[in-house]
């Protein structure tokens, strides 16, 4: 079983404006609503390769609600902790010509319903997936993921993190199967500005001698680079068409790695189907269908056969 876990998961609210005015009424011209959250991402996108996974996190008053009806699925178990107080957060993305995101907090986390959801973990076992991902909530400690990952050390269980900072670095101790940060937070995490692809496999390379087993760097217009647990470089370009969204691209490609290589065992086709995925999700204005995603890898697999 895949697991995904999304700490702080939301409602996005995404107006579209012909132009906003600071200090007057503005009239939207259009208005969409999702449920979401990173982990939460991967699991839909999961779900639209036909993947079952269960979904772990926090929710929280009509909102937390809300976000457990909008992400019912057959092939997607929800297993939130409902906090006594507070709401699940709503971020508003405004889209007039420039976009503009102002996210919630979220909230408050005690001690003892993170106790609660750690103690879930303890259904894991041997062969299964756990798919850790994002920042998380203000109210929680910074080793909330190490704890996750001692809870369930020694067991078989798959990691995946995809986090940043301090927050990914604390995890590698435990040897995550796969860590994807982009250039940028590579540039962040060691200090030093990261612009080529042999900056980038050098960093990746010492993200391995930290623990990690794989790194998937995403580069953006660039596409994305692996470096797999064998040593092998993997590179991977962008199909060429305007991205209009880019919000759970990343989500996209994670859940398209994972499944492609539990379906294959293959490093290069994980790559490739994850690519798709976070492809197809920026070429869509929400996260991508199915139909969406085949078109993609058709595309990919053409300009790999060509």
């Amino acid at each position: 079983m895949i697991y995904t876990v999304t700490l702080n998961p939301c409602i996005d609210y995404v107006v579209h404006l012909d132009q906003l005015t600071l200090g007057l009424t503005n009239r939207t011209t259009g208005e969409e609503m999702s449920i979401g959250g990173k982990g939460i991402n991967v699991s839909c996108i999961l779900a639209e390769l036909g993947a079952d996974s269960t979904a772990l996190g926090f929710v929280a008053g009509f909102t937390g609600d809300a976000i457990q009806k909008g992400i019912r699925h057959e092939r997607i178990a929800t297993d939130f902790i409902t906090l006594r107080e507070g709401c699940s957060r709503i971020n508003v993305k405004i889209k007039a010509g420039a976009e503009t995101e102002i996210n919630g907090q979220g909230p408050d986390i005690a001690p003892d319903e993170l106790d609660r959801l750690i103690g879930k973990l303890d259904v894991l076992k041997d062969g299964d997936t756990l798919i850790l991902s994002g920042s998380i909530p203000r109210s929680l400690p910074d080793d909330v993921y190490e704890r996750m990952l001692k809870r369930i050390d020694g067991r078989g269980v798959r990691i995946v993190v995809d986090a940043t900072g301090q927050l990914l670095r604390n995890t590698l101790p435990y040897r995550p199967f796969l860590i994807k940060p982009n250039r940028q937070e590579l540039s962040e995490l060691f200090d030093r500005e990261v612009k080529t692809a042999a900056e980038t496999v050098a960093c990746a390379e010492e993200l391995q001698k930290m623990g990690a087993q794989n790194v998937l760097v995403s580069l953006g217009k660039e596409g994305a680079l692996l470096l797999d647990e064998t040593g092998h470089t993997h590179l991977i370009g962008i199909l060429p068409r305007k991205p209009i969204n880019t919000v759970g691209s990343g989500d996209s490609m994670v859940a398209g790695f994972v499944f492609g290589y539990l379906s294959s065992g293959d490093y290069d086709y994980a790559l490739t189907l994850g690519s798709a995925c976070g492809n197809a999700t920026a070429f869509s204005s929400g996260l991508a269908t199915k139909d969406e995603i085949d078109d993609c890898l058709r595309q990919f697999q053409a300009i790999k056969n060509h």
